[in-house]
């Protein structure tokens, strides 16, 4: 993979480019078709009025040619008996013969030119419905590359920006790993293990105070000892329920998700938390990875009210049907501009996170919220029981 990420907002301008200069063509390829179909419309009704005089002029033609050959047969007859006749008929026959031979072979020429264009226009036309009709098709065709352009290419910028999240999303989940490590280390640490240390070490006064202050503050001694044991294994199992809490095999979804807020509240102490199961939620059991995921999903969804929204009040329902499990976290915070969530990478993470897992399930998150009016989460994945 390059180095340099593939920038969903120059691939938009790219396309936008593309799409203005095809859409040029388009409007340039019409108007080439609409001045075709002026021309066409032109020399169609220029073509009828050829054809008319065509007509007229073979009609003429003819009556001439029928008087030609009357004039024709005149002069012939005044030649044959040219003692028969006087100088004016005979004058007569010549010119009204040759008048007639020079109107007839202008008819004819005249009706030669009228074929000639009649013959040019009728191929004028078939070229101009050539490109009519190749205009048309152009058009049609560069509509659907506009389509494709404006649509289908577009998604691809959509997957770029979701691949380029997904890729980010992968390495703040190592990074998120990462700290996860640090943080239960600390814990570890600062907590179970600074407190099996201190019993490590008082055990080893204990048969020392038994022998220099007696069996009363021996007593007294095991008893601290046996408060700090207990609160070791108080951290212990806080450690392991915020890794997974094991009422969640135990008892299910329901008794986890109620048990769990109860105890958000009773530590946070400035939030009121309240929790709805509806339809069979009580009764039926989901799948494992199901309720998991479902937990966690209610669990990031709560972390982010109090973390980032400092919500006074939160409230989480469950409904359980025998087609989608629905769930609703409402809490009444800061909220978020929605249109700024993809400039602020980090405090979307929580939410990223939350849609993967959501997809995962093949279902469905919808958020809303806006800005100091508390935020919404309603997830649907169908349930499989």
């Amino acid at each position: 993979m390059n180095a340099k990420k593939l920038d969903s907002v120059v691939l938009d301008e790219i396309l936008n480019k593309m799409i203005s200069t095809v859409d040029g063509s388009k409007g340039e390829i019409f108007a080439i078709g609409e001045q075709s179909r002026t021309q066409y419309e032109s020399l169609v009704e220029e073509l009828s009025i050829i054809k008319t005089q065509v007509n007229d002029v073979i009609e003429a033609g003819d009556k001439l040619e029928i008087q030609a050959r009357h004039a024709r047969k005149r002069l012939s007859e005044v030649s044959k008996n040219f003692n028969r006749f006087t100088e004016n008929e005979i004058r007569e026959a010549y010119e009204r013969a040759h008048a007639l031979q020079v109107e007839l072979t202008t008819m004819q020429h005249r009706e030669k030119q009228l074929r000639d264009r009649r013959d040019e226009l009728e191929r004028r036309l078939l070229g101009l419905q050539e490109i009519i009709e190749r205009s048309e098709a152009l058009v049609t065709q560069i509509g659907v590359v506009l389509n494709y352009l404006s649509q289908d290419l577009r998604q691809v910028g959509m997957l770029l920006e979701d691949a380029q999240a997904k890729q980010d999303f992968g390495l703040r989940i190592i990074e998120a790993q990462e700290e996860e490590r640090k943080r239960v280390s600390r814990e570890i640490h600062d907590g179970p293990a600074q407190m099996l240390a201190n019993v490590m070490m008082r055990s080893e006064l204990l048969e020392r105070i038994f022998r220099d202050r007696g069996t009363e503050e021996g007593f007294k001694e095991i008893r601290n000892l046996r408060q700090n044991v207990r609160n070791a294994l108080y951290e212990v199992r806080r450690i392991i329920y915020d890794l997974r809490p094991m009422a969640l095999d135990d008892l299910g979804l329901i008794p986890t998700l109620r048990k769990y807020l109860h105890t958000i509240e009773e530590y946070n102490g400035k939030t009121k938390m309240s929790f709805q199961s509806f339809g069979e939620a009580e009764e039926r059991r989901l799948p494992p990875r199901f309720e998991v995921a479902l937990f966690r999903l209610a669990q990031e969804a709560v972390t982010n009210a109090l973390k980032h929204a400092q919500a006074k009040e939160i409230s989480v329902k469950v409904e359980v049907s025998p087609e989608y499990v629905n769930l609703l976290i409402k809490d009444d915070g800061s909220g978020f501009d929605m249109s700024e969530l993809k400039e602020k990478k980090n405090k979307s993470f929580g939410l990223v996170g939350m849609k993967e897992r959501v997809e995962l399930l093949d279902g469905s998150m919808d958020i809303s919220t806006e800005l100091g009016k508390g935020t919404t989460i309603m997830i649907k994945v169908p349930s499989i029981f």
